[in-house]
């Protein structure tokens, strides 16, 4: 009778566990405290925002599972692979500089290029067709309102520190007056149309006279560069950035085509919120 009894309250606590670690049900697919709190961090979004990004992704799952679609592992690989090549850097260099940059491990990074990888296709699958090429006065209306966004730095000046060891290289940046004899430096200035698109994004997020986040050199080695001057900013004609002007629209309207998708599925799917983070 005892060991009943005790069974009975033991799955009744261990129910009870569950059901206290899930915060919103999408139809049939939890989402927990863990995860919502997990989201906070990774997109640093507050509570509800967090919530709203997961449930898309709930509802994105749901759709990817009944339109069967997938993604293998060798897609993910091969999305790493050649992001690591073009910025010339070995698979295990570049989840260390994605570590050190942005704080997400290896596995997270996997996740989050799937997502990436499955909502391509799923959004291919839905907005393929709403989707057509933009005027050329669509385009020059664009260019105009937005010229900022294609303008960029001439070249950054910047001071590379390099060495194999990344502890020590850590201590310089913590104590630019720390003596490390091990360390190298060489001072360059780094046109930006010379450079790859992350590194010139990186520099971008780098305030003058400060150091960016210890990244591997793709020798073997680590490096962290010290930002002294951004060059004059350059606007590029209309004619140079008309592919991306393109891109970016479509991506755009697909991107509305596809929310409002969602929207339209949040308001049909039964969505259950249970408790919030505290």
């Amino acid at each position: 009778m005892y060991k009943l009894l005790f069974s009975i309250f033991f799955v009744a606590s261990l129910n009870a566990q569950l059901i206290d670690g899930v915060s919103i049900v999408v139809k049939d697919k939890a989402i927990t405290l863990y995860e919502i709190k997990k989201e906070m961090q990774l997109s640093k979004v507050d509570e509800k925002k967090a919530s709203d990004i997961l449930i898309r992704k709930k509802l994105e799952e749901i759709e990817t599972d009944e339109r069967k679609i997938s993604v293998s592992s060798s897609e993910v690989y091969d999305d790493i692979k050649k992001t690591a090549a073009r910025n010339n850097l070995s698979i295990s260099e570049f989840y260390e500089a994605v570590r050190n940059s942005s704080g997400i491990s290896s596995s997270d990074l996997k996740i989050k290029i799937k997502e990436k990888l499955l909502s391509q296709k799923l959004y291919s699958a839905i907005a393929y067709s709403s989707v057509t090429e933009p005027s050329e006065d669509e385009i020059k209306e664009y260019y105009e309102l937005h010229k900022e966004k294609f303008s960029h730095p001439k070249a950054f000046s910047v001071v590379i520190y390099n060495s194999q060891n990344q502890a020590r290289l850590q201590e310089k940046i913590s104590n630019p007056m720390f003596y490390a004899p091990d360390i190298q430096t060489n001072e360059q200035t780094l046109p930006y149309d010379r450079i790859s698109p992350e590194l010139s994004s990186l520099l971008m997020k780098t305030a003058k006279n400060s150091f960016t986040p210890i990244v591997p050199d793709g020798q073997g080695k680590y490096m962290s560069f010290y930002l002294k001057e951004i060059h004059e900013i350059q606007n590029n004609s209309i004619n140079d950035v008309k592919e991306q002007i393109i891109n970016t629209i479509m991506g755009d309207t697909r991107e509305q085509v596809l929310s409002n998708y969602f929207l339209r599925l949040r308001d049909n799917t039964e969505i259950n919120f249970i408790r919030t983070v505290e």
